[in-house]
């Protein structure tokens, strides 16, 4: 009996060192280029959002100060953009509908979020009367602040 155990495990090994392991990670793109190596979504190591406002809309009567609250502006519909970017945006939608016409059609868009670590890019004037802020975001900072979010929204039940 301990012999023929002894011989199952001797002739188990001996057919095992036969096998090879496979890789399956994913090939590096640097070292294969064919296309279908290549990941479908591009991971992009930051993401960027850029905001306008206006100059002349700018409630001030003071051109600097008008200036100065556009720069403003555009920064803060930066940062909006960003947290679309992160957290996605909330769509409300309502159709009316009467004798099989469309007599009314309400949408409503809202974000909500945190950011934090964004860094400015540029702020650049666009024409005469825009300005343009850029920021962007790191990647691992982005993951974070996902994170962040859920644990918030457990908390508060949603």
């Amino acid at each position: 009996m301990k012999r023929t155990a002894a011989s199952v495990l001797v002739l188990s090994m001996v057919a095992l060192t036969g096998c090879k392991s496979i890789n399956l990670a994913m090939p590096n793109a640097s070292k294969d280029a064919s296309p279908l190596a290549q990941p479908i979504i591009e991971k992009r190591e930051t993401i960027t959002a850029t905001g306008y406002a206006v100059v002349a809309v700018q409630n001030h009567k003071n051109p600097a100060q008008q200036r100065l609250m556009a720069i403003r502006a555009s920064k803060l519909d930066a940062y909006r953009n960003l947290t679309e970017q992160v957290y996605g945006q909330q769509l409300d939608a309502s159709s009316t509908v009467a004798d099989m016409v469309v007599t009314n059609d309400t949408f409503r868009a809202k974000v909500e979020g945190v950011i934090y670590g964004a860094r400015l890019v540029s702020i650049t004037p666009v024409g005469e009367d825009t300005y343009e802020t850029t920021l962007s975001l790191d990647r691992d900072v982005v993951q974070d602040l996902r994170i962040l979010y859920m644990g918030q929204m457990a908390a508060r039940g949603r």
